[in-house]
């Protein structure tokens, strides 16, 4: 028998595990499932703007050979002048590599720069992908608590009470998946404080920066503190709906004399890989230079605004179910309340919703959180599909609260 890699034994990713594979074999036995579990638009009928996809398609045929193995020259100045909005001083076309979605840039990264036994500290909860690629790279993911009460703010103090002799980077989801919150100017500025005391690196996952609500506004950890070297990551998957065209990139900024041979480090490994996709690389400029379509869907009356609004209002009516109206990105992330439904463990939970009312979410854990109690879905579906789904978690929760030993 070959056995994998014993790196592979702490690795998880419980948004495609085994609740979902159980969906599938469900759905291949021809139930119909109503999936709540990943933040994929273009199944929700939530598709790329016209123009971007036009940009690729007009350009196809140029887009046969590697690019520089950083990215192409043009997509790489688009985000340049994106990080200058942003007010990210000091990026040139050079601080920018693009990469196959932020997914293979935090690969990138880990493996850059983590060494054996380095610590990271990660929120919890967490996007599991950031764990993985630590724990992959050798490392150890450290996590600081989010405070549900405070709209899942980090805890600073707690951050600070985390950093050791190890510790290497502090990561920041912002906006957070799966919690979406939307963090303050001041709370960063804390946050790059420490890094700042301690040497640590910034690493920031940004890639729903303009999923807002109700006049939010996003601000980059990596403009409020110039000392600090922080890594920026960003794409096109979530704002512009094109997550499978696999396009992110990644800014260097601030204390890039600190940065040594990280680049050096950076350039081969993206060499290894030849390039990132150069189609997707021909929509970047386009979609940070126009319209930003993102914006209608967000504010009122438009579509993702409603159908927040709808699933927060018709979840907190179910007894013992809260949940906080998220700032950003396209999640919520629903407490159950333990003195109603003791749950021992959420993965099992999750699993029979999803056999008994064809309903996919994805357990709290999967997010590295320690309580059972939550449970994370999207509200990308349409206003009906989710008033079916909720109605039929409403329905599950009731049957549970009746025979509790089940």
């Amino acid at each position: 028998m070959v056995t994998p890699a014993t790196r592979m034994q702490n690795i998880r990713y419980d948004i495609r595990g085994a609740v979902q594979q159980e969906a599938e074999r469900l759905e291949k036995a021809g139930h119909p499932i109503i999936r709540l579990n990943i933040g994929n638009l273009a199944p929700y009928e939530l598709y790329a703007p016209q123009e971007i996809v036009s940009d690729i398609a007009e350009n196809l045929f140029h887009a046969q050979g590697y690019s520089h193995s950083k990215g192409l020259f043009q997509a790489r100045k688009a985000v340049m002048q994106e990080a200058q909005r942003k007010g990210i001083e000091g990026v040139t076309h050079e601080h920018i590599f693009m990469g196959n979605g932020v997914s293979e840039l935090i690969s990138l990264v880990t493996q850059a720069i983590v060494n054996p036994d380095d610590e990271v500290l990660i929120p919890s909860p967490d996007y599991p992908l950031w764990s993985a690629a630590v724990t992959l790279a050798g490392g150890k993911p450290v996590y600081y608590q989010c405070d549900p009460v405070n709209q899942w703010a980090p805890n600073v103090k707690d951050i600070a009470s985390k950093v050791t002799a190890k510790t290497r980077a502090i990561l920041v989801i912002n906006p957070n998946n799966p919690t979406g919150a939307v963090y303050s100017k001041a709370l960063l500025t804390a946050i790059a404080d420490i890094a700042e005391t301690h040497q640590l690196l910034l690493f920031s996952d940004e890639i729903y920066d303009k999923v807002l609500f109700d006049e939010t506004e996003h601000v980059s950890i990596a403009a409020v503190n110039p000392r600090v070297l922080c890594f920026t990551f960003n794409g096109l998957s979530k704002a512009y709906r094109a997550a499978g065209f696999r396009s992110g990139w990644l800014i260097i900024s601030g204390a890039i004399d600190q940065a040594g041979d990280i680049f050096n480090a950076l350039e081969t490994l993206s060499s290894m890989r030849l390039c990132a996709n150069v189609p997707a690389q021909l929509a970047v400029q386009t979609a940070l230079g126009g319209s930003q379509s993102i914006e209608a869907l967000c504010a009122p009356e438009g579509r993702l605004y409603e159908q927040r609004n709808f699933a927060v209002e018709h979840l907190n009516a179910i007894p013992g179910v809260s949940v906080n109206s998220p700032q950003g990105a396209m999640y919520l992330f629903v407490h159950l309340d333990p003195e109603l439904y003791p749950i021992e463990n959420d993965q099992d939970f999750a699993m029979q919703l999803l056999q008994q009312e064809k309903v996919l979410v994805v357990p709290g854990s999967g997010f590295n959180l320690a309580s059972n109690q939550y449970f994370r879905i999207v509200f990308l579906p349409k206003i009906d599909d989710l008033h079916e789904a909720i109605s039929r978690i409403a329905r599950f929760l009731k049957e549970r609260l009746a025979a509790p030993d089940t």
